[in-house]
């Protein structure tokens, strides 16, 4: 199924780390439209937390998912971190990788975009391939 994978350029324990980073700059991603939000409806510089009920929709839910992006990055740099000390970073381990950042930049969209119904799966997935991560490097020291 990651056979794919092997054509790769980055190994998978390099991987992991950009993995990270990569996961750290998406929770950042949102503000963006937060930051539009603001400068659209009149940013108050003397009350910035007060101005959040004044905000459009969209700028609301662009918030939600900057705070879930930072819920789901603890566990998900726990998990890749966990892969990374144990040394059991593997192509299966890349693919889970991958498939957590496409499920998170999903999930901010479809959260930004009002789509529940399609943002649920993703934060699903996200937490799946999260499982799968913290499965691999427990395998490892359990003799699995």
């Amino acid at each position: 199924m990651w056979q794919w994978l092997v054509q790769w350029p980055v190994a998978p324990q390099g991987m992991l780390l950009y993995g990270v980073a990569i996961a750290a700059a998406l929770v950042y991603a949102p503000y963006g439209v937060v930051a539009y939000g603001r400068l659209t409806s009149g940013f108050d510089y003397h009350a910035p937390r007060a101005m959040f009920d004044r905000l459009p929709n969209y700028a609301k839910r662009a918030n939600w998912a900057h705070q879930n992006s930072f819920e789901v990055f603890m566990l998900f740099g726990a998990a890749a971190l966990m892969v990374y000390v144990t040394g059991t970073a593997s192509f299966q381990t890349t693919g889970y990788v991958l498939l957590f950042l496409a499920a998170r930049v999903g999930f901010t969209l479809f959260y930004i975009l009002d789509l529940p119904f399609l943002r649920s799966p993703c934060w699903v997935v996200s937490m799946v391939t999260v499982a799968g991560l913290m499965s691999a490097s427990l395998g490892s020291i359990s003799g699995g």
